[in-house]
Protein backbone atom coordinates (compact mmCIF):
# COMPACT_ATOMS: atom_id res chain seq x y z
CA UNK A 1 0.00 0.00 0.00
CA UNK A 2 0.72 3.77 -0.27
CA UNK A 3 0.72 6.25 2.61
CA UNK A 4 0.60 10.02 2.36
CA UNK A 5 0.80 13.31 3.62
CA UNK A 6 0.13 16.80 2.38
CA UNK A 7 1.14 19.29 5.22
CA UNK A 8 0.68 23.22 4.53
CA UNK A 9 2.58 25.26 7.03
CA UNK A 10 2.76 29.04 7.32
CA UNK A 11 1.39 32.46 8.67
CA UNK A 12 -2.51 33.35 8.89
CA UNK A 13 -3.78 34.83 5.77
CA UNK A 14 -0.95 33.57 3.61
CA UNK A 15 -2.73 31.20 1.49
CA UNK A 16 -3.17 27.81 2.81
CA UNK A 17 -6.83 26.83 2.46
CA UNK A 18 -7.02 28.24 -1.30
CA UNK A 19 -3.98 26.44 -2.05
CA UNK A 20 -5.14 22.88 -0.29
CA UNK A 21 -8.96 23.62 -1.44
CA UNK A 22 -8.86 26.34 -4.15
CA UNK A 23 -11.85 27.68 -5.33
CA UNK A 24 -15.31 26.03 -7.47
CA UNK A 25 -13.62 26.84 -10.93
CA UNK A 26 -9.78 26.73 -10.04
CA UNK A 27 -9.50 23.62 -7.76
CA UNK A 28 -6.88 23.22 -5.59
CA UNK A 29 -4.25 20.60 -4.66
CA UNK A 30 -6.82 18.29 -2.37
CA UNK A 31 -9.46 18.02 -5.26
CA UNK A 32 -6.69 17.43 -7.89
CA UNK A 33 -5.32 14.53 -5.75
CA UNK A 34 -8.80 13.26 -5.31
CA UNK A 35 -9.67 13.17 -9.30
CA UNK A 36 -6.68 11.53 -10.19
CA UNK A 37 -6.78 8.69 -7.29
CA UNK A 38 -10.45 8.01 -8.40
CA UNK A 39 -10.01 8.38 -12.29
CA UNK A 40 -6.90 5.37 -11.62
CA UNK A 41 -9.14 3.47 -9.68
CA UNK A 42 -11.90 3.78 -12.45
CA UNK A 43 -9.69 2.84 -14.85
CA UNK A 44 -8.17 0.10 -13.08
CA UNK A 45 -8.83 -3.06 -15.33
CA UNK A 46 -7.59 -5.64 -12.93
CA UNK A 47 -10.74 -6.87 -11.46
CA UNK A 48 -8.47 -8.71 -8.81
CA UNK A 49 -7.62 -5.33 -6.98
CA UNK A 50 -9.67 -3.97 -4.05
CA UNK A 51 -8.82 -0.51 -3.27
CA UNK A 52 -9.36 1.12 0.23
CA UNK A 53 -8.64 4.77 0.72
CA UNK A 54 -8.63 6.50 4.46
CA UNK A 55 -8.36 10.51 4.55
CA UNK A 56 -8.10 12.40 7.18
CA UNK A 57 -7.98 16.26 7.21
CA UNK A 58 -6.88 18.16 10.74
CA UNK A 59 -6.65 22.27 11.37
CA UNK A 60 -3.91 22.72 14.26
CA UNK A 61 -4.25 26.29 15.18
CA UNK A 62 -3.00 27.62 18.49
CA UNK A 63 -1.89 24.08 19.79
CA UNK A 64 -5.61 22.88 18.92
CA UNK A 65 -6.44 19.89 16.64
CA UNK A 66 -9.27 20.05 14.62
CA UNK A 67 -11.05 17.06 12.59
CA UNK A 68 -12.20 19.32 9.91
CA UNK A 69 -14.47 16.50 8.05
CA UNK A 70 -16.10 16.56 11.16
CA UNK A 71 -17.02 20.35 11.84
CA UNK A 72 -19.34 20.08 15.05
CA UNK A 73 -16.89 18.00 17.09
CA UNK A 74 -19.40 14.75 17.12
CA UNK A 75 -16.65 12.36 17.31
CA UNK A 76 -15.12 13.49 20.12
CA UNK A 77 -11.75 14.85 18.74
CA UNK A 78 -8.31 13.36 18.64
CA UNK A 79 -6.65 11.57 21.79
CA UNK A 80 -3.12 12.32 23.12
CA UNK A 81 -1.51 10.28 25.06
CA UNK A 82 2.04 10.36 26.79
Amino acid sequence: GYNACIFAYGQTGSGKSYSMMGTSDQKGIIPRLCDALFDEIVQSTDSETNFKVEVSYLEIYNEKVRDLLDPKGLMGGLLWRL
